[in-house]
């Protein structure tokens, strides 16, 4: 008899919502270092800033039948305080394994444009790397301008509010479904 090999598990289900929890918080900064530190190398040591002290950080999850199991996506959201109504989103991150399997950044970048339209956003903004900008555009999102951030190549980029129905309890967020393979 030949053993075929188990191939990895796969959660099915993610929930895209603010991180709430400590160990959620934790696992956000955690997989921040993994991709700016670590994988992209834009920071040296760690990605924090003076937002992070006010920003509100969103994670996905992958799910273990109904129960929250990882942190495999983040994102963090904040108002700026001299201009009222104005947000924006910064350190977009997905593990590297569940890159392109449950439009997980889709979702984030849903959770926190819709939220923070609810509370009362009138403009959304964001640096975005600039491989990132055909996703953004496809989620109705325009380049206002092209600028150089940490070394690389970005944009300045809104949201078009008008796609993102106001979201009143991320708390609980939405879900996103595994790709077919």
């Amino acid at each position: 008899m030949i053993l075929e090999p188990v191939p990895p598990f796969r959660p099915s289900h993610f929930r895209v919502k603010f991180a709430t929890s400590a160990w959620e918080q934790r696992a956000c900064a955690a997989l921040r270092r993994q991709v700016f530190c670590t994988e992209q190398g834009i920071f040296a040591e760690d990605d924090r800033d003076a937002i992070d002290a006010h920003a509100i950080p969103i994670c996905a999850l992958s799910t273990l039948g109904a129960d929250a199991d990882a942190v495999v996506g983040t994102v963090r959201i904040h108002e700026v305080a001299e201009r009222p109504g104005e947000w924006w989103g910064s350190r977009l991150a997905v593990a590297s394994a569940f890159r392109g399997t449950a439009a997980l950044g889709a979702g984030l970048i849903q959770v926190a444009v819709s939220s923070a339209h609810a509370r009362g956003c009138t403009r959304f903004l964001a640096h975005v790397q600039e491989r990132n900008v055909p996703l953004f555009q496809a989620l109705h999102w325009a380049s206002l301008d092209a600028v150089d951030l940490h070394g690389r190549p970005h944009h300045l980029m809104q949201a078009d509010l008008s796609a993102y129905p106001p979201m009143h309890d991320p708390e609980h967020g939405l879900v996103t479904v595994r790709r077919a393979a």
